[in-house]
């Protein structure tokens, strides 16, 4: 399994749940950041903000689906048909292992399943 952690506008995260919704991924974390990328903040007159709002968006997926789910990800939040600077990042890192709170239960991993 793998994680997905996109960072994106806030005002296109609901675009990227809804799309990740209807592709069949409705399991998203969803909260409020803020930061900066290479262009380092925004200049408005005289002044500076370093920080900028963005929303995270984090989901765990099948290591099989992580490019159409990237891909779903980069459509929805980009603006425009080109993108601009400040659309965001998508990060991926691999999953050990999960298990559920409630029921003690580890989830299988991706190795796990190819391996029963």
């Amino acid at each position: 399994m793998i994680m997905i952690r996109a960072i994106v506008r806030p005002e296109k995260a609901d675009d990227v749940l809804a799309a990740l919704m209807d592709a069949g991924f409705p399991a998203v974390t969803k909260y409020s950041v803020a930061g900066r990328g290479k262009q380092r903040g925004i200049k408005i007159g005289e002044v500076t903000y370093d920080e900028i709002p963005k929303t995270m968006l984090m989901s765990v997926v099948p290591a099989a689906d992580k490019d159409f789910v990237i891909d779903t990800v980069m459509k929805s939040a980009r603006s425009g048909t080109k993108g601009a600077f400040g659309d965001g990042k998508i990060f991926v890192s691999d999953v050990d292992d999960v298990y559920t709170i409630s029921s003690g239960v580890k989830e299988a991993s991706d190795a796990e399943e190819g391996t029963a």
